[in-house]
This record gives structure tokens, C-alpha cells and sequence, in this order.
């Protein structure tokens, strides 16, 4: 109050209970993207988004989560989170390892992201589900989509040859 402005007494305080909690801290997004180290998906979001992740051309430059926020119609947005890549045998722990698979259980929907100069698009797209299935098999009941990246780099009529060999499997 205006004349106790310090106060100038004390109570004794009551015991508490001392004790060690770990707490884990999940990205919470709308979407998740999902794939190899180097695939595009930090160039992605630096183009859909404000998000300014680290890009260059060498696997694991992405070694936290990056967020971004996108904008479209109607001044409506969502959150994309831009995961560290997955290698084959990340459940058993190699490469970066379990510390980034926990982020994409917090996900609403995963997008896949692949390389068009992948040598096999559909058994890349399954070892990453795979993977995520050996961490965590509810993950595979969230809605999935496959963003096919670096079209850029092949000449057009390349391009057309290799959309017709690949067989993209349905995604439910």
C-alpha cells in the first residue's frame, strides 16, 4: 500500500518438499517435416516462412528444431517445424540419435521430404517410416504427405522420365 511500501516484518516459513524433476520440452507444430539429412526441407522452410534456418549443402546442418510460421488466406497461419534429418537406424540411437524423434510426436500432420535425385524414392519414404515405426508406432496414424524436393536440379524432360518411373505409394 502507499504507506507500507516496504514491508518491515517476516514470517517463518513453512517446510516444502525437495525434489529433481526432469522436464521435456516437445516443438508443438502443425506440421512436421520429415527426411534424410539434406533433403531441402530447411530450404523449404525458408521459403514458405519467416523461419531464417542454417542451409548448407552437407547433412546434419540442421541440429535443433527450426519453427516457422506460414501465412495464406484469410490472414489464417500455422507452424511448420523443420526436423534434424533421419538416418537409417536412428531408433537404435546412430546419428543424431532419439533426441529429435520425440519433436515429431507433437506434430499434427508429417510431410515427407525427398530428394528428386533420390535413387529410390518409395524405399526412402519407407525406411523413414520404418524408423518411425520402431520409435514410436502411433506416429504412423498421423496424416502424412510427400513433398518431392530439388526439382530444380534435373533438366525438364529428365524430370517427366523420372515422375513416370516412380511409383509414389498411396498415403492414407
Amino acid at each position: 500500500s502507499a504507506t507500507q511500501q516496504t514491508p518491515r516484518f517476516a514470517q517463518p516459513g513453512e517446510s516444502g518438499i525437495e525434489s529433481w524433476i526432469i522436464v521435456e520440452l516437445k516443438v508443438l507444430a502443425d506440421v512436421g517435416l520429415v527426411g534424410f539429412p539434406n533433403a531441402g526441407k530447411s530450404t523449404f522452410i525458408a521459403s514458405v516462412s519467416n523461419a531464417k534456418p542454417k542451409i548448407a549443402n552437407y547433412p546434419f546442418t540442421t541440429l535443433k528444431p527450426n519453427l516457422g510460421m506460414v501465412k495464406y488466406r484469410d490472414n489464417r497461419s500455422f507452424v511448420v517445424a523443420d526436423i534434424p534429418g533421419i538416418i537409417e537406424g536412428v531408433a537404435e540411437g546412430k546419428g543424431i540419435g532419439l533426441r529429435f524423434l520425440r519433436h515429431i510426436e507433437r506434430n499434427s500432420v508429417l510431410m515427407f521430404v525427398i530428394p528428386i535425385d533420390s535413387e529410390n524414392i518409395e524405399k526412402d519414404y519407407n525406411i523413414l517410416l520404418a524408423e518411425l515405426q520402431a520409435y514410436n508406432p502411433e506416429l504412423l496414424d498421423k496424416q502424412r504427405m510427400i513433398a518431392i524436393s530439388k526439382c530444380d536440379l534435373l533438366p525438364i524432360d529428365e524430370l517427366q522420365k523420372k515422375k513416370k518411373k516412380t511409383n509414389i505409394p498411396n498415403i492414407p
